[in-house]
């Protein structure tokens, strides 16, 4: 479990199911995720996984709870998602963060982030990260520059070119 400020971040439960469900039905959230809204299959399996990582890795997507209000407003993590990118992305721990659009614009993404960056490289000692943005989604990469994010190549991933950044622990 991490603490900052405003946050409380920890690997999810089975209770925020609908929570997650919510947040991936949103056409805002969804708009570079797809854009297809989760069933409560896709969001169980999603947390399913999420539990996986955590369980077999030892790291993985932290849930994000607003501390003031105990309400889950996010995710956020370093993952393996074996997506088959090559050797330059798959094998490092790609970066990931999702947010309620309700708190979109209120820095919540970027302290959890951050928080989920500092405990990654101090527990498992990796000096590099990777992310996969859509090349659209200025916010995501405005973000990920802000975490010291760089591209470094572009990927068709699902039938769509997508930028990859990387960056070192030092960033």
């Amino acid at each position: 479990m991490i603490e900052t400020d405003r946050l409380l971040l920890r690997p999810y439960v089975l209770a925020e199911c609908q929570s997650y469900l919510a947040m991936c039905s949103d056409p805002l959230v969804l708009k570079f995720l797809g854009g297809k809204p989760f069933s409560p299959e896709d969001a169980w399996h999603r947390i399913l996984r999420y539990t996986g990582h955590w369980s077999l890795l030892n790291y993985g997507i932290f849930a994000v709870i607003e501390r003031s209000s105990g309400e889950y407003i996010g995710e956020t993590g370093i993952a393996d998602f074996h997506r088959g990118l090559g050797d330059a992305f798959d094998g490092y721990g790609e970066a990931s963060w999702t947010f309620a659009s309700r708190v979109h614009g209120r820095g919540f993404a970027l302290e959890a982030a951050e928080a989920a960056h500092k405990w990654y490289n101090a527990n498992l000692r990796q000096n590099r990260t990777v992310c996969l943005i859509d090349p659209d989604n200025a916010a995501s990469l405005k973000m990920a520059g802000r975490l010291g994010y760089t591209a470094f190549d572009t990927r068709d991933y699902k039938g769509q070119s997508m930028i990859v950044l990387e960056r070192t622990a030092s960033a």
